[in-house]
């Protein structure tokens, strides 16, 4: 009986390994897209005080743009963690800090 051909093996390994990889990804999908609608919703330069929060909105802005072009790019738990950095500087500058 003859043996499978090594680069046959090895590339059944290759695309079922990239298959899991793909699957991966979405863990955090939903949590990203929540954190980031939330940002948004949340973002309101009228309720930003003083010049220390008109500085924190602009780092809140600048966090939830820059989750979504990680959502873009499928890099979901980089998209979570961008958008809630961006809520607390969003608080930060209703707080005027």
């Amino acid at each position: 009986m003859p043996h499978p051909k090594p680069l046959l093996t090895c590339t059944l390994l290759a695309i079922v390994l990239a298959l899991s990889a793909c699957a991966g990804k979405t863990q955090f999908r939903s949590a990203c897209d929540q954190e980031i609608d939330a940002a948004w919703s949340e973002l309101s330069i009228a309720e930003a005080e003083g010049f220390s929060g008109t500085v924190s909105y602009t780092k809140a802005f600048g966090f939830i743009s820059a989750a979504g072009t990680m959502q873009t790019f499928e890099n979901f738990d980089g998209c979570y963690k961008k958008a809630k950095s961006a809520r607390f500087y969003i608080r930060e500058s209703r707080k005027g800090q």
